[in-house]
């Protein structure tokens, strides 16, 4: 009465059509296009894809070595951009693009940390005038940083628009604005691009 509905032969063409779905990469920014799979399912899918050894102390082993070697292939594909080993958040043309636009523009806020650094020194000064500057500072920087962020955003989305009007583009101008505020130096996937260089 109150068991599953669907029987055995139902839910083994299901878990075709699921795995084989999983098989294909797919764009991080475009819609699912399936149903999500039930918890049985997706657990079965996972251990189907780890073969095990019998041994749990040996399959322990042979997991943490195959993420070590990915995460290994990652921190490589950060540091000289191959699309092949990028996070899911970083892949794709569009995003590789946002990349390159920023990283060929100075903006304000890459520079928000060394300049909220010598403020917050001025302001720790027991000077009342250093103070009242390093107030006067901190707020000229906020603006400059919401007025470039702004331009930014405009620009960004017009060319992301132009440049690719028929992929999907969800969160790709937040990415964009996001890695404005890292250190050009410090950004990841490295900048492949000189500053000036048009993407």
């Amino acid at each position: 009465m109150f068991g599953s509905r669907s029987s055995k032969e139902e839910k083994a063409p299901a878990t075709d059509k699921v795995s084989a779905d999983l098989s294909q990469p797919r764009d991080p920014q475009a819609p699912k296009g399936r149903p999500t799979p039930k918890r049985a399912v997706a657990q079965s899918q996972r251990k189907a894809v780890v073969a095990s050894t019998g041994n749990r102390k040996e399959d322990a082993k042979r997991a943490r070595e195959r993420r070590r070697v990915e995460m290994a292939k990652q921190r490589e594909a950060l540091a000289n951009g191959d699309e092949r080993y990028l996070p899911a958040r970083d892949k794709g043309p569009v995003r590789r693009f946002v990349r390159d636009f920023v990283d060929s523009r100075f903006s304000v806020a890459e520079m928000f940390l060394p300049l909220a650094v010598i403020i917050l020194v001025l302001s720790m000064v027991r000077v009342e005038r250093l103070q009242s500057i390093a107030l006067v500072l901190w707020m000229g920087v906020i603006v400059l940083i919401l007025l470039d962020s702004v331009g930014m955003f405009i620009r960004l989305r017009k060319a992301v628009n132009e440049r690719f009007p028929d992929e999907p583009k969800r969160g790709a101008v937040a990415y964009g604005l996001m890695r404005t505020l890292q250190m050009r130096r410090l950004r990841l996937p490295k900048p492949q691009v000189k500053r000036g260089e048009r993407p």
